[in-house]
């Protein structure tokens, strides 16, 4: 009973504070008409109050403001790159495990040749050959997250392959293609979406580090990882609020999407459910 309150409070809070992330992002940017990038020196690094809850900036931009905005370019890299890493990962996958034989062997020493390079490494040297801007990161992110996804897909795609009826479609004359698009994929969509799920805070954090290392978006442009990347100056001044605010506005919603992950997974898997209720 204490196992199922608890998941039951972790779901809503991650429910509240998901919603209200997404109504800050959708619905701050066109109602409040100001200019995130309007410097005023004579406003420069005040600390949170009233009239600027979180503050200003070292050059006088009102810090709430360009948190959302800086958000909300993290959560839309962080959505596009989850669901290309998703879809890429999902097709070599099922791919993989309905071929067979020596397709799988290669693809499969491919995915482990890609994991042994680190994410943030491989993701450096890709985001390196682009101009800074939303687009290289998405690919970078993309690029070097769907190895996971493609293991998973493969996993639960080989354990399908062996139930009956998947025989008896074979027996009826459908084709490998066909079994694949008709049976198997349907059928690890729950994995695969709750994968994409999964993956999307680890590509606000990857986002986060390659603009915090200056390879990411360009400098102007806000997004949570220039903004504390910005403000580590302020920070050894003594300046507190420029570095906590984008921090606690990157790890609070990832932290709440990786809740509603999880009551999701545990959902999908009633086994694993059943043995923590106990």
């Amino acid at each position: 009973m204490a196992d199922r309150r608890a998941r039951r409070v972790r779901l809503w809070t991650s429910a509240v504070i998901v919603g209200a992330v997404a109504l800050a992002v959708l619905l701050v940017p066109p109602l409040v008409q100001l200019d995130e990038q309007a410097v005023d020196l004579s406003l420069k690094l005040l600390p949170p109050s009233w009239e600027h809850p979180f503050g200003t900036d070292d050059v006088g931009r009102d810090l709430l403001l360009r948190c959302v905005y800086g958000l909300r370019i993290s959560l839309l890299v962080g959505l596009v790159a989850a669901l290309v890493a998703t879809v890429i990962g999902t097709a070599v996958g099922a791919a993989a495990a309905s071929l067979g034989g020596w397709t799988d062997r290669v693809v499969m020493r491919l995915v482990d040749a890609f994991s042994s390079v680190p994410h943030l490494l491989l993701g450096i040297f890709i985001v390196a050959m682009f101009r800074p801007g939303v687009w290289p990161v998405i690919v970078s992110v993309a690029l070097t997250h769907w190895l996971s996804t493609a293991r998973i897909v493969r996993s639960e795609v080989l354990s399908l392959r062996s139930r009956p009826y998947i025989d008896a479609a074979i027996s009826g004359g459908a084709s490998r293609w066909r079994v694949t698009a008709r049976h198997l994929l349907p059928a690890v969509l729950p994995q695969a979406g709750l994968a994409a799920v999964l993956m999307v805070p680890h590509a606000m954090w990857h986002e986060s580090a390659l603009s915090f290392l200056g390879l990411g978006l360009p400098s102007h442009q806000a997004s949570l990882g220039n903004l504390v990347q910005s403000a580590r100056s302020s920070l050894l001044a003594g300046d507190w609020w420029p570095t906590l605010f984008p921090g606690l506005l990157l790890i609070v919603p990832t932290l709440a999407i990786a809740g509603l992950a999880g009551v999701w997974r545990d959902r999908l898997n009633p086994r694993r459910r059943s043995e923590l209720t106990l």
